[in-house]
């Protein structure tokens, strides 16, 4: 049997080879597969056994799942299978459709270029988990700015061995740092960059005329011969508050740019559709030259990644995504609660560009969920204690900034948290 599932891996790196996937693929990559068991033999059961079908563990009585009353009376209107049974491993196909339909109306510059079809995962975090499984090895460089979310330093660095290599994110006129992430790559023969636009901590999204430089860098240096993981985390995706931003994916612009960068773009319902218990993420794949056998087996390897992990992410939540995207005056509310979030960014811009202050200096931010301080001559883990003794929650990040999640905070209540911050940083320089 081991060998037989030893094959099911060969066969899909015979497929890959010659591409930049396959040449990307860390060594777990290469050994992973999606095997013919127990989820492969239910899925052709469910097309097929019109009898009788004795193949996956659940419990059913007269044709539908078993579920206990108190379950029954909370979730309904909904059926018992959409409720508590499993959902196939790569997630309910109707949502992954519709999930891409989204993507592509999102991003124009996507257009009908031949990506994966969107993979369920248990959030975003359990799909850059995922991808850091396939794509990582040891000693590989992982390209971040400098100012970045922690969680990428415990899955990719602590986890997979991968060296991060940072580059400030901002230059001294508070532009993107476009040459510091080009001096990051440098002449290697092979990198990992991640990119995360809104960006955490920061809240930053880079201009247009910004995001063309970074498409053309990273072009540049795929065409001088650097193989390209290029990795976009979409979790604040949507939430733009000023005018001349991107507000589509760079993923789009690079899903078809070279035949040396494979693009993975990693977005879901947690931040941009305010569902953040859901724990519905998605990972969509794409590059230039990547024929549909090859993008399957990307697919079929991911799948195996996902069923070695969490087998498969939750029914329930995938069926209230897929409900709340079908409803009547979805877009229209989700629009509403974004403009709320803008009223807030307005606030917040208005409170921290009046204040000229010696002691914090604001960080470029137009989107998201947050804002940073700089903290000079006082450190943010002194000052966030400082602010939590007043009963204030704040997060400190290293010794040097200090993050404040706005989105939290009613807009009413915004001038005295930001007032009682400025308060706290003059008191301890």
């Amino acid at each position: 049997m081991l060998a037989i599932m030893n094959a099911l891996a060969a066969e899909l790196n015979q497929v890959l080879d010659g591409s930049v996937a396959g040449r990307l693929l860390s060594d777990l990559g290469r050994r992973m597969y999606f095997p013919r068991g127990i989820v492969a033999q239910t899925t052709e059961a469910n097309q097929r056994a019109h009898r009788f079908n004795a193949t996956v563990g659940m419990a059913f009585e007269h044709g539908e799942p078993v579920m206990l009353s108190p379950l029954a009376h909370l979730v309904s209107p909904m059926t018992a299978t959409e409720a508590v049974a499993y959902a196939p491993t790569p997630g309910l196909p109707e949502l992954r459709s519709l999930w891409m339909d989204h993507t592509r109306r999102k991003n124009p510059s996507l257009a009908d270029a031949p990506t994966t079809l969107p993979m369920v995962t248990g959030g975003l975090t359990n799909g850059l988990f995922q991808v850091s499984e396939l794509f990582a090895d040891a000693g590989d460089a992982l390209v971040m700015p400098d100012l970045f979310w922690g969680n990428y330093r415990l899955m990719i660095e602590v986890r997979r061995g991968a060296q991060i290599v940072e580059f400030p994110l901002f230059t001294p006129d508070h532009r993107f740092n476009v040459d510091g992430l080009d001096r990051a790559i440098g002449h290697r023969r092979k990198a990992i960059v991640l990119l995360n636009f809104p960006n955490n901590p920061t809240g930053y999204t880079p201009t247009l005329e910004e995001a063309q430089e970074i498409e053309a860098l990273l072009i540049a240096r795929a065409e001088a011969g650097c193989d390209l993981l290029v990795v976009f985390d979409d979790a604040y995706f949507g939430l733009f508050y000023e005018e001349g931003l991107l507000e589509e994916s760079l993923f789009a612009r690079l899903a078809q740019a070279s035949d040396r960068i494979l693009a993975v773009k990693i977005d879901g319902a947690t931040k941009e559709d305010f569902a953040w218990g859901l724990r519905v993420g998605f990972v969509t794949i794409a590059g230039r030259g990547l024929s549909e056998a090859q993008l399957n087996a990307l697919e079929r390897k991911l799948m195996g990644s996902i069923r070695a992990t969490v087998s498969n992410s939750s029914r329930i939540a995938q069926s209230l995504l897929l409900r709340a995207l079908e409803a009547p005056g979805y877009d229209d509310e989700k629009a509403a609660k974004r403009e709320l979030l803008r009223r807030r960014y307005q606030m917040v811009r208005r409170i921290v560009l009046e204040r000229e202050d010696a002691v914090l200096a604001p960080l470029p931010f137009n989107s998201g969920y947050f804002m940073a301080f700089a903290c000079k001559g006082v450190s943010a883990e002194e000052l966030r204690l400082s602010l939590l003794d007043e009963g204030i929650g704040t997060i400190a990040i290293g010794e040097q900034y200090l993050r404040v999640a706005y989105s939290t905070i009613d807009e009413g209540d915004l001038p005295e948290l930001y007032s009682a911050v400025y308060a706290a940083a003059e008191r301890l320089a």
